[in-house]
């Protein structure tokens, strides 16, 4: 009989795994804590959202994931492996789309398929046909059919930020790194865009790690949030989401949910009025 089955204990399977990891800058005299001791797990399909003030360490566990920057102190494994010890397929999506503006829509969606192993390999021949296809397809996801002829300047900020989630999803990443994709987005547009990137995590499952100052947005897409504290940033509670998918907007009006945002903006408050204490 299969271990895990017998003992009752289901096996874990993280994607992202740091071990008691540090981050400073400087040298002794004038060194800068930017990432206190901290450890965070990631497992297979989740969507976790990291949400605190400014300076809190949010964007630097973000690039220590990505492999742009490493750790002063402390380990950090991506698929089972320390960071950089085997490829892994990463998508990306920050607050600025950053397409390039030469390319259309389309192209710019198709170039992970271009330079991303295995798809690297056959994007010459594919790329009028099979990719084409791919792309086209995940642009009708998010309702930008027919625009991929278009070039950048020519569509909406909002559009723009569609297709860059097309691109960082279109070759099938184990991992998602979301940097406040919707931040600079209105209102309106930034709900439209929560429920076509909860829709596509539904459906693609990919491991997804949000940075965002949003609390409504992290309560609406994430299925874990974990709350940190301004410098020395550092995890302090890591608590699950409980509410059913899909989610709509409506779901973000019902007590509960307004009751956890409230309860993580209190505990933010709370943790930057310890700090401002301390000598």
């Amino acid at each position: 009989m299969n271990q895990a089955l017998a003992t009752g204990v289901v096996p874990r399977n993280p994607v992202i795994d740091l071990e008691r990891v540090n981050v400073t800058f400087g040298g002794e005299k004038n060194k800068t804590v930017a990432l206190a001791e901290t450890s965070l797990r990631i497992e297979k399909g989740e969507f976790v959202a990291l949400v605190g003030p400014s300076g809190c360490g949010k964007s630097t566990i973000l690039k220590l994931v990505a492999g742009t920057l490493s750790p002063s102190e402390g380990n950090i494994f991506v698929t089972g492996r320390e960071i950089g010890a085997n490829e892994v397929r990463i998508g990306m999506a920050f607050q600025n789309p950053t397409l390039l503006p030469w390319l259309n829509i389309r192209d710019n969606v198709m170039m992970p398929l271009k330079i991303v192993p295995p798809y690297k390999h056959g994007y010459t021949k594919k790329k009028n046909g099979e990719y084409r296809e791919r792309a086209e397809a995940l642009l009708a996801k998010v309702g930008l059919s027919g625009f991929g002829e278009k070039f950048p300047w020519q569509l909406s900020g909002g559009m723009q930020q569609r297709a860059s989630l097309c691109r960082a999803l279109i070759h099938d990443p184990t991992l998602l790194l979301l940097d406040e994709p919707f931040g600079a987005l209105d209102q309106f547009t930034r709900e439209e865009l929560w429920e076509i990137m909860q829709n596509l995590w539904i459906e693609k499952k990919p491991t997804v790690l949000l940075v965002t100052h949003d609390l409504k947005e992290a309560a609406y897409l994430a299925s874990r949030i974990c709350v940190m504290q301004a410098r020395p940033g550092r995890i302090i509670e890591d608590s699950t989401v409980p509410f059913s998918r899909p989610r709509t907007i409506d779901v973000s009006f019902e007590p509960d949910f307004v009751s956890l945002t409230q309860r993580l903006r209190e505990r933010i408050v709370a943790a930057r009025a310890v700090k401002e204490q301390q000598p």
